[in-house]
């Protein structure tokens, strides 16, 4: 369940829409207009049953999946497609494409398939392209191009052909993808160094025009670096590894969640809100923690080869579910024409066959409203992925990591809650000072501070009447003791919640209190709301409890955001519930 019951952007079909299947593998898609241009390992492309030849690249229209006569044809694999709306671009192991001598790398007319005067040499294979701001952008395992050394990366004028001599950042070993935004070259891939910089590793950013390293930009991924794919939030990569991850970061590296799953994530796209991720996987964990050949070691959810997830790293209920060995290779969208494209070795979608590509539609795309709002969160957590053990994303994208702090041996005990997970805090114990105290903390930020602006915030609890006690802490920031405070808390035995705020000048405490208890085993939504003078509690979206605060009422504490406790000590006001779906939201 996404935090605060935010609207979770609407999925494409899980039925494929009408277009080609091919006889061989497909290793790479680009979109012209309305024009499908796929690559690959194929030498036919079969429509109605009818095998039409197309070796390794074809052309078809993507809303009618009609096939366009462009043949240009390919001696060897295409791995990488790009185009810049005038040419389409084309790399890979050939070495003669639209019948004439282009070693592994081509433009081609995107109407007649007619090679351009783009040619070099290139030494090594490419694995993927890029087109931005007149430059086309290779990566791969690549040495050399005419003669010029070039470490895994390379770059040509779109406008003349010409290899960019002034543009040559170097990796120590393959370059599997690349991304252009925010001014940024994204690379990802296997390297360790970028530029010969040391822990620059697998995820960096280079400058467009120098190729100079952005050293504030270190994400360092545990894993190869498959795919990557960008929107205006950030950065969104697909590793492999013990299993295969799928995590979104920020323009500034920090990450903003993970995605579990027990074999690699090959590729991804972002589209309506929404990442889509394929690969060789067969379930999504429901924790971060994965063993041997990556077997999902705390439960899963069958996910066979494509998985869908929502901007705060939920798991959504879209599962086409594909089949074979390696399964995905590559995957993009079109917003204009509202598809997800999906390519690889698959023979079999949905129970239907559709070999080596796939596209599912956006039922609303085609007559789609306006894009979905940003995250009205400051800070927000499901609990369902996790950056490290014991340290949880922010979903609303800020950067707001929650840790764990725990003494005596207790720890985040995660639980399936839902599609996804939720956290079970320390149980009741007779000997305070052996009792095992758990708190999540997020560091101070002044964005969690509203001072007198209005404030909602909320979580999904479940308390039983055994696990209540003299008092406890849900969500707090700040003391009543110095720089006021906000909290939601249980109240003694009866398991009545209750929210709290305090002036940062003042001791006094204004409570409002649920008439209503929550200790009954079963899960509910609590919301605390400050609008104006008015402080109330929410129990499952009823208003229950209300105080009247002081028009000057100010929160600004220098404290963390804290859930569980109000820290480590003897008397923390320990929470001994289950938590879920924690937000904030300010103004």
């Amino acid at each position: 369940m996404a935090a605060g019951s935010v609207a979770i952007a609407a999925v494409v079909d899980s039925t494929p829409s009408t277009s080609p299947s091919f006889n061989g593998s497909v290793f790479a898609i680009a979109y012209r207009g309305d024009t499908v241009y796929v690559g690959g390992a194929f030498t036919k492309a079969v429509v109605a049953g009818k095998a039409v030849v197309r070796n390794r690249l074809a052309a078809f229209d993507g809303r009618t999946g009609a096939l366009l006569p462009w043949n240009p044809g390919a001696d060897k694999t295409v791995r990488a497609l790009a185009t810049d709306g005038t040419i389409m671009y084309a790399a890979g192991d050939f070495g003669v494409i639209g019948g004439q001598n282009r070693d592994s790398l081509a433009g081609l007319d995107p109407t007649t398939g007619v090679p351009t005067a783009l040619k070099h040499g290139i030494l090594g294979q490419p694995n993927a392209l890029a087109v931005a701001g007149g430059r086309l952008y290779m990566g791969g395992r690549i040495t050399g191009v005419d003669g010029v050394a070039r470490a895994n990366l390379a770059a040509f004028s779109t406008a003349t052909g010409a290899l960019d001599t002034g543009w040559a950042p170097t990796t120590d070993d393959a370059v599997n993808a690349l991304a252009v935004a925010n001014n940024k070259v994204y690379l990802g891939g296997r390297f360790h160094r970028t530029n010969n910089v040391p822990s620059t590793l697998r995820l960096t950013a280079v400058d467009p025009v120098t190729g100079v390293l952005d050293a504030a930009f270190k994400p360092k991924p545990v894993s190869q670096v498959f795919a990557l794919a960008t929107d205006a939030t950030g950065v969104y990569a697909a590793l492999g590894g013990k299993g295969g991850r799928t995590l979104a970061y920020t323009f500034a590296g920090a990450t903003r969640w993970t995605r579990v799953f027990d074999g690699d994530i090959q590729a991804l796209t972002v589209f309506g809100g929404n990442t889509y991720v394929g690969g060789h996987f067969d379930n999504a964990c429901t924790t971060t923690n994965n063993g041997a050949q990556g077997v999902c070691t705390d439960g899963s959810i069958p996910r066979v080869k494509l998985a869908a997830i929502d901007g705060q790293g939920n798991l959504l209920p879209w599962a086409p579910q594909a089949n074979g060995v390696v399964g995905v290779r590559v995957m993009t969208s079109s917003e204009g024409l509202g598809i997800v494209s999906v390519g690889g070795d698959f023979t079999l979608v949905n129970g239907i066959t559709q070999k080596r590509y796939a596209a599912f539609v956006d039922p609303t795309a085609r007559s789609a409203g306006p894009p979905a709002p940003p995250s009205p969160f400051v800070a927000s957590y499901n609990f369902d992925s996790t950056v490290a053990d014991g340290t949880f994303d922010d979903g609303s994208g800020n950067g707001h990591l929650l840790k764990a702090f725990a003494t005596n041996g207790a720890k985040a005990t995660l639980v399936a809650h839902g599609t996804g997970q939720a956290v079970l805090f320390p149980p009741k114990c007779a000997v305070a000072a052996t009792c095992g105290r758990l708190n999540l903390q997020a560091a101070d930020s002044a964005d969690l501070n509203p001072g007198t602006r209005n404030l909602r915030f909320g979580a999904a609890v479940r308390l039983s009447a055994t696990e209540t006690s003299s008092g406890e802490n849900i969500v707090q920031k700040g003391y009543s003791t110095s720089g006021g405070q906000y909290k939601l808390q249980v109240d003694g035995a009866s398991g009545k919640p209750s929210c709290v705020m305090s002036d940062q000048n003042s001791t006094t405490l204004y409570v409002a209190k649920s008439a209503l208890s929550i200790s009954d085993g079963g899960w509910h939504t609590l919301e605390c709301r400050r609008v104006g003078t008015s402080l109330t509690i929410r129990v499952d979206d009823v208003q229950r409890g209300a105080a009247i605060l002081p028009v000057t009422l100010s929160v600004v504490t220098t404290q963390p955001l804290r859930m569980g406790g109000k820290g480590l000590a003897v008397n923390n006001d320990q929470y001994h519930g289950y938590l879920d779906d924690v937000w904030i939201s300010i103004g």
